[in-house]
């Protein structure tokens, strides 16, 4: 295990030079690995874990995403079946349903869950809210975790081109006295770039303020408010989006995320430099109570409750696609199809 200094606070991680692949395949060579759900998580992983010469098969109800499995190679009656005949076979099962469905699910899953076989997750949520999940593991399982820090689509995409995708993992139970090395071997299996320890609760609490802060919610926010405030103030669609959209994720992201904000900002101009420096201050001491109020709101259970509650609604589907039409349909994000439009890489 690797130690690694995150600005004075060191931490162990576990990479792919240190583990690698051979060590990993060798720990599940007797492993049949049955994949439940094929929808975000569920291909990358599954497909991942399948080129890199494991022991997989995947468990899904019949439908679209079944359907999609077949063309992604899966083979039906031989490496793709029913959740049930899946959750039989495997040794390890990864349920990587969403959260909802696994709420569903789980009286299905359970009656597989014999001694000595490994419960897998890629996120904390069912089991750290289980008083209002139901997902209670038996005693005689290991519980684990991998949590790839990006979409199931992403791991893929990295795992294709040579790279990997950053996971966090933890062991929420260990019956067999292997849940730990069942574990890194399958991170490293799925193609994760290194991997972090966390808790099922650390990592679930986390997950859910950063989906509904700076990675979605937070960013769709701060985009629309300054992308009325220019059209306020009367500037064209094409310039406001170019200003508060297209320049962020066309130049300044990839900078930022090859070697820092501090390096970003050197790249830029000096009126640039002197106002983003000027003006963080004001934004994050705005910004931070909001975070906060969301934070304890996530730990309290009443983000978990909320999304539970929302599944859980017969026409939650067509109410979804309702505000998700609203927010392709908004001026800013139909202004961001015509900009794409003309990207010359798109043409």
């Amino acid at each position: 295990m690797a130690k690694l200094n995150f600005g004075g606070v060191e931490e162990t991680v576990i990479t792919r030079e240190e583990f690698p692949l051979e060590k990993a395949k060798e720990i599940l060579k007797d492993e049949t690995i049955a994949v439940i759900g094929y929808g975000v998580q569920g291909p990358g992983q599954s497909m991942n874990l399948r080129d890199n010469g494991f022991n997989v098969i995947v468990g899904q109800r019949e439908g679209k995403t079944y359907d999609k499995a077949v063309k992604d190679g899966w083979v039906p009656g031989k490496t793709l079946f029913s959740i049930e005949e899946a959750c039989e076979k495997g040794t390890i099962i990864m349920c990587l349903l969403s959260d909802a469905a696994v709420i569903s699910v789980w009286p299905k899953i359970k009656k597989y869950m014999t001694a000595g076989k490994a419960l897998y997750f890629s996120h904390g949520f069912a089991i750290t809210w289980n008083d209002r999940t139901g997902v209670v593991p038996p005693k005689d399982i290991d519980v684990i975790m991998v949590a790839p820090k990006g979409s199931g689509t992403s791991l893929r995409t990295m795992f294709v081109e040579g790279r990997g995708l950053n996971s966090s993992f933890a062991i929420y139970q260990d019956y067999t006295g292997k849940a730990l090395e069942r574990t890194l071997a399958l991170g490293i299996g799925i193609g994760s770039g290194y991997l972090f320890e966390t808790t099922f609760q650390r990592e679930a609490v986390s997950d859910l303020t950063g989906e509904r802060g700076s990675l979605m919610g937070a960013i769709q926010g701060l985009l629309l408010a300054q992308y009325e405030v220019l059209r306020e103030n009367g500037h064209s669609p094409s310039e406001a989006f170019n200003e508060t959209v297209e320049e962020l994720t066309q130049s300044l992201m990839p900078l930022f995320a090859q070697k820092g904000m501090d390096w970003m900002y050197a790249n830029c101009s000096t009126t640039a430099q002197r106002g983003a420096l000027d003006w963080m201050g004001p934004f994050h001491d705005a910004v931070k109570p909001v975070v906060e109020k969301l934070y304890d709101s996530v730990k309290r259970g009443d983000e978990a409750q909320r999304s539970i509650d929302s599944n859980s609604q017969p026409d939650y589907r067509e109410k979804l696609e309702k505000e998700l039409k609203e927010l392709r349909e908004s001026e800013m994000w139909q202004a961001g199809a015509t900009v794409r439009k003309l990207r010359p890489e798109e043409n």
